[in-house]
């Protein structure tokens, strides 16, 4: 007879104790997995989210159609450049279109795509987005083999590849170039080779944004893609030292100003594409090679200048400083991101001076400070601050930016100096109204940004470091934490050079980037393009304030032009699109939408305005109807747990299901062994 028809005598002492613990633990769990709800479900927004890949086990349909990406880099100087080639090939019966989103160097000035079909190469053009998007869809509706590269965020990219028949070989080769801005005598080049997951706010702007609707493999499934990456170095000094904290390299070359990277491929023979690719090296002598580089084109004649900072001074004087530190612990950050991000907290927590004041704020779905307003920095407030962090795990959504407006509306003496230290990978898809927030009401303290794991989110990183007037840092693992934390403090303590003004003499210089330097916090050199006419003489000269006193420093031009920097032209007008596009994230709206689109089409760039089309012009599927659309699934990044994607893995039992099972289980257990002792 089952157990619960017995008649159960009434509940005394314990059984009552156990009942009711019982019962608040499942009230309590029922609140944490339901569904939040609305006031007016049938209103509430649908945010587009990323989910795992289903296999259909079809195969008439090649639903992973990337074969291989391989990426040649050419560094000459401080100028990179870089072809990405990406193999498509479909195994298939049946017709397909193939998405596939991938990631890039948020400096990127992506310049050119061609597509090779067979034996035809067919070349991209620059289009108006709206229009590109047109153009395509119209194609693939009259059959034609067409490409469709789109800016998603200006290091998210979108590739659309439609009527790709059985047994064809598609090859989309996109280029671009970046400069590469050295800091503490240090030269870096990052690949990004995967996009993170990205939580979509229903109240974010990019709410309805379809490529945020990525599939992904479930953690430690890696990319069936093969990925091969080769870098060649020409630089004007000896290359002195070349490592990469990613990846396992072959290096040849050291000591010559001709060096050349390989990856070493890995036990299955694929090198890891699920991590940002990070390559650093210093040239003999430790010294950032300051210079003035001058290109003469048909309609217009580019510069570029670097100019060595001063070497920091440590202050005499040290003030008291509040530290408010703003930590992810979003279900993105579980395991590995979130262990790398405490042991970072306590290398910057626990390196504070007693005359310091802190307090931190753990959010994810919703926020929580650990004091109601900053505490003295004492050895119990830190290890009382460290203990909390170090027991908090990972979990649920990244509302950001009501964590950060809660920061925003802390008091804050007038004669205090505040900084803001905002730690998480990233995996939000609002990015624009941080920068907004920030720039509007944090303008009165420096706000730093730690970007934590394997493949961040740095446009958000490093644009909250601009409109915060901070600096960006990367801590892909533990071991780096420590670095990080220092360098961090030395640039808070003594400021390199503020106040910095440039001006050219005997040079005539227009549409000058930056239009303001920013103050500069550490060992990176001040950076300057622009246009020049006339003769190529001149000097340029940059003064401003270091911890010595009055500074300047001259860079005079030798009057030689290098017409092998054509890529100048490119990386200016990225410099002036990046400006515009900070504007834009400040003011809302799209205000900005003309100028940049005027300069993407003007000069061959893709933008969040401008894309690159590539149409066959030959009808090469009698049926485009039946094609099927594919979306080629991602890996999680290093170290990314599931719960990043927001869900299970299809084929798992659901934990609610699990959880409520067992406390009911907890309820039974509870009532028998009440029913025992009364």
């Amino acid at each position: 007879m089952p157990l619960l028809r017995h008649p159960v005598r009434p509940l005394t002492g314990i059984g009552r104790v156990l009942l009711c613990i019982a019962l608040s633990v499942l009230a309590a769990l029922l609140l944490m997995i339901s569904p939040p709800t609305h006031a007016d479900d049938s209103e509430a927004p649908k945010a587009e989210s990323p989910y795992f890949f289903v296999d259909s086990a079809d195969p008439a349909t090649d639903r992973l159609p990337l074969k291989s990406t391989r990426v040649d880099v050419r560094i000459a100087g401080v100028i990179a450049d870089v072809t990405v080639t990406q193999h498509y090939r479909n195994e298939g019966q049946r017709a397909i279109e193939a998405r596939y989103v991938f990631p890039g160097s948020t400096r990127a000035a992506v310049y050119a795509m061609n597509v090779r079909l067979g034996e035809r190469l067919l070349t991209a053009r620059i289009r108006e987005k709206q229009q590109a998007r047109i153009e395509y869809q119209a194609a693939k509706k009259e059959g034609k083999t067409t490409a469709l590269l789109e800016q998603q965020r200006p290091n998210v990219f979108e590739m659309n590849v439609a009527n790709i028949l059985p047994g064809d070989e598609v090859a989309v080769e996109l280029r671009y170039t970046e400069l590469l801005t050295p800091h503490d005598a240090q030269y870096g080049f990052v690949f990004p080779t995967v996009v993170g997951p990205r939580y979509n706010s229903p109240q974010g702007a990019a709410a309805n944004k379809k490529w945020v609707a990525t599939p992904y493999h479930p953690s430690g499934v890696a990319s069936a893609a093969a990925f091969e990456l080769k870098l060649t170095l020409d630089t004007p000094l000896p290359v002195k030292e070349i490592v990469s904290s990613s990846h396992d390299i072959d290096v040849d070359g050291v000591g010559t100003p001709h060096a050349s990277v390989a990856l070493v491929r890995g036990g299955d023979d694929r090198p890891a594409n699920d991590r940002d690719f990070i390559l650093n090296y210093r040239l003999a002598g430790d010294r950032i090679e300051s210079g003035l580089m001058l290109y003469r084109g048909d309609n217009e004649n580019f510069f570029l200048a670097l100019v060595e900072p001063p070497k920091a001074v440590p202050v005499r004087q040290i003030s008291p400083r509040d530290y408010i530190f703003v930590v992810d612990i979003s279900g993105s950050m579980h395991g590995y991101p979130l262990d790398t991000a405490k042991v970072l907290l306590q290398q910057l927590i626990g390196g504070l001076r007693p005359s310091d004041t802190f307090n931190v704020m753990l959010f994810s779905g919703s926020n929580r400070m650990l004091a109601p307003a900053s505490v003295p920095a004492t050895r119990a407030n830190i290890e009382q601050a460290l203990r909390t962090i170090k027991e908090m795990g990972g979990s649920g959504s990244t509302e950001i930016v009501p964590a950060l407006r809660r920061i925003a509306a802390l008091p804050k003496a007038p004669d205090v100096s505040r900084s803001v230290i905002v730690v998480t990978d990233g995996y939000v898809t609002v990015e624009n109204e941080v920068f907004q927030l920030i720039a509007k009401n944090l303008n009165r303290s420096n706000v730093f940004a730690f970007g934590i794991g394997s493949s961040v989110n740095r446009h958000l990183i490093e644009g909250i470091a601009r409109a915060g007037q901070g600096e960006a840092f990367v801590v892909s693992k533990p071991a780096e934490a420590a670095a990080q934390a220092e360098r961090l403090r030395k640039m808070i303590d003594s400021p390199v050079l503020t106040q910095v003004k440039a001006h050219f003499e005997g040079l005539d210089v227009y549409d000058v980037e930056p239009a303001q330097l920013p103050d500069l916090l550490g060992g990176r050199p001040v950076v300057v393009f622009g246009k020049w006419r006339g003769d190529a003489a001149g000097k340029l000269v940059v003064e401003g304030r270091s911890a010595d006193g009055a500074y300047r420093n001259e860079v005079a031009s030798d009057g030689h032009e290098d017409q092998t920097s054509a890529a100048l032209r490119h990386l200016w007008a990225r410099q002036r699109i990046g400006a515009l596009s900070d504007q834009e994230a400040l003011e809302g709206g799209n205000a900005q939408k003309n100028g940049i689109t005027e300069l993407g089409l003007k000069y061959s760039l893709l933008t969040q305005y401008t894309s690159f089309i590539a149409i066959d012009q030959v009808v090469r599927n009698p049926n485009p109807a039946l094609a099927t659309t594919v979306d080629q699934p991602l890996p999680l990044p290093q170290g990314v747990s599931n719960l990043a994607v927001g869900a299970e893995v299809p084929g798992t039992p659901e934990p609610a299901a699990w959880l409520a099972l067992l406390v009911v289980l907890g309820i039974v257990v509870a009532t028998v062994v009440a029913r025992r002792r009364g």
